[in-house]
């Protein structure tokens, strides 16, 4: 993986929108499921998305993608990071992203699992 100061970020189709919306207004980099062709793929294909795209991945889905994030450590494969937020509005969610975006590097989130 290249190094990579700011984060581009990947909305899961669980995710609200206005979420990349708000977070392209401000000059970053968000792309989701429907813009990448992905609607209705399994999540195993969003994070190698995801790593392809070097995109972090934004989702609502805890569970599945920290069973994901537990396999590519196993097994030594790389991630590009994954963010789990809890259901709330997209303003809030998108204002916890920028605080997180304007401390975090996308070269520091490799490998993390944080939740938003």
């Amino acid at each position: 993986m290249n190094n990579e100061l700011f984060i581009g970020i990947y909305l899961d189709e669980d995710v609200a929108t206005l979420v990349g919306t708000l977070l392209t207004a401000q000059g970053y980099r968000a792309i989701t499921a429907r813009d990448a062709g992905q609607l209705g793929k399994p999540d195993t294909d969003q994070l190698a998305y995801t790593v392809k795209e070097r995109l972090t991945v934004l989702t609502h889905n805890r569970n599945d993608f920290e069973e994901l994030h537990r396999q590519y450590l196993s097994t030594r494969k790389q991630h590009t990071g994954i963010l789990s937020a809890v259901r709330r509005s997209p303003y809030q969610i998108a204002s916890r992203l920028l605080e997180l975006f304007n401390q975090t590097t996308a070269d520091e989130m490799r490998n993390q699992l944080l939740y938003v």
